[in-house]
């Protein structure tokens, strides 16, 4: 026959804990364990948002504070004198001219019976004056036309002659405008 267990005793915790079974007592230590293990991790990761929230908080103000720093700073607008602002625009002028270009164009066309004495450009016309000297007056209109042939130049225009009378070989100075191309 089977045995009957019959317990009229008051129900305990200490009873309860007699009567289960080792095996559900061991998966419920387990799972005090687990939840235990996560609660600790939650609060690990809780604290290291706080951490790297602190830390990019840190990073805006510094990032705001170099661009603070890098951002151009107003300069006060001084006043400069017309004649002033002139001649910085002359010597601007003066710096932008195409002078490889000029020089090459010129030496291209000078022959060497041409001596050639003064280039003197004015910028804003975009003239160059030219005062050479040649032996005759054949070489001085060939070289104005070897002048007329460089794609540089739109013009070229002799605009006065004269025999140098104090020289011993009384050479022909002459002077050309050339108007150039800009580029």
């Amino acid at each position: 026959m089977k045995s009957i267990k019959i317990d009229f005793a008051a129900g305990s915790v200490r009873r309860t804990l007699f009567h289960t079974h080792p095996l559900v007592m061991l998966l419920a230590a387990a799972g005090v364990l687990l939840c235990a293990s996560a609660a600790y991790a939650s609060w690990q990761i809780t604290q290291q948002q706080r951490l790297r929230a602190a830390e990019l908080e840190q990073l805006r103000q510094r990032a705001a504070a170099q661009a603070q720093a890098q951002r151009p700073r107003e300069v006060a607008q001084v006043a400069i004198a017309p004649a002033q602002a002139q001649f910085v625009n002359s010597a601007i002028g003066q710096l932008n001219l195409p002078w490889r270009e000029l020089q090459d164009a010129v030496l291209a066309a000078t022959p060497r019976q041409i001596a050639l004495l003064a280039l003197e450009p004015e910028p804003r016309k975009q003239l160059l004056k030219l005062t050479a000297e040649a032996k005759s007056s054949d070489d001085m209109v060939a070289y104005v036309a070897a002048l007329k042939q460089q794609e540089l130049f739109t013009s070229v225009s002799l605009m006065r002659h004269e025999i140098n009378e104090q020289d011993a070989n009384r050479p022909l100075r002459f002077q050309v405008e050339a108007i150039w191309l800009a580029r």
